[in-house]
């Protein structure tokens, strides 16, 4: 891409103004029976950045420049560089405190194979989904999870449909999904900040970002400690999640599909074996009717 593509001052401009617009607004909360719901201002950029997106409103581009989106996407990768380098100097002076939580923040990584055992049957038992469910459920599909698909099944394998599915997905709605759902946890009072701090390291910047900002929000106090174990988590999930999804995370997903679509096929079978049943038993009367009405159908006549 160009230089002169990336200082197109116009997207510097509407970025400029949307975060002002946004932290004008500020932190809102809102209580509900539930818990507290927390609204930050990264949430009130990225709705507001949508309007500004050639891809949504196409008429856009003509007043921000071709292919504004992807300029501003390449920015981002820039801009997350000193974010996450802003993180990693906070670990330093809470080493101690990660130390003392032993082996959790590395075990922690394992917990991705939850979000087979909880999507995957909603995923083939409820909707129907077929191969494309393993790589949507395996992980979170982050970068290294793509590369994992990619290189196994290929993107354009079912597998590799599901995967960018949920890619897609979570780089359009994760950062809000992360930072609503950590202040609601978080309002609970159930989990440990330090276990709340370690989930929010799922090896993405801007979800990092998003849920230890909320959860420093909401525990204050507690700020520097949350930064420090949700950085860390996220460092260590780019070191090992690519080795947990090869060797864990994906064989599981496989195995726990096979298990399923075998369910799945039992109940078809069942189903069909009732219906067959039903009409079996039913036929005589429907055999009478459909005479009956061709008969009628028969003897009327045309004047």
């Amino acid at each position: 891409m160009q230089t002169s593509v990336l200082t197109n001052w116009k997207i510097h401009f509407v970025v400029i103004l949307i975060s002002v617009i946004a932290e004008l607004i500020g932190i809102q909360q809102i209580k509900t029976g539930i818990g507290v719901i927390l609204f930050l201002p990264l949430l009130y950029a990225f709705i507001l950045a949508l309007f500004f997106n050639e891809n949504i409103i196409p008429s856009i581009g003509q007043h921000l420049g071709e292919h504004s989106s992807a300029t501003a996407s390449q920015w981002v990768l820039i801009g997350i560089m000193p974010f996450i380098a802003k993180f990693g100097v906070g670990i330093g002076p809470n080493m101690d405190k990660l130390i003392a939580a032993g082996p959790a923040l590395l075990l922690q990584e394992i917990g991705n194979v939850a979000t087979a055992l909880f999507a995957l049957p909603v995923a083939v038992l409820i909707f129907k989904m077929g191969r494309e469910a393993i790589g949507a459920t395996h992980s979170i599909a982050r970068e290294p999870n793509i590369a994992l698909v990619a290189d196994k099944f290929g993107l354009k394998s079912s597998e590799g449909v599901g995967v960018m599915g949920v890619y897609v997905m979570g780089t359009l709605f994760g950062t809000i999904f992360f930072s609503i759902m950590a202040a609601l946890l978080a309002s609970w009072d159930i989990f440990d900040y330090r276990a709340l701090a370690m989930a929010c390291g799922v090896g993405s910047g801007s979800m990092m970002g998003a849920c230890s900002a909320a959860l420093s929000e909401t525990l204050p106090t507690l700020k520097d400690e949350i930064v420090a174990f949700a950085a860390s988590s996220n460092l260590l999930t780019y070191a090992t999640g690519l080795f947990v999804s090869a060797f864990i995370a994906l064989p599981f997903t496989e195995f726990f599909y096979r298990i399923l679509k075998k369910l799945r096929g039992s109940e078809s079978s069942a189903a069909n074996q009732e219906l067959a049943d039903l009409t079996s038993s039913n036929g005589s009367e429907y055999t009478e009717e459909k005479e009956v009405s061709f008969s009628s159908i028969q003897t009327v006549t045309i004047p």
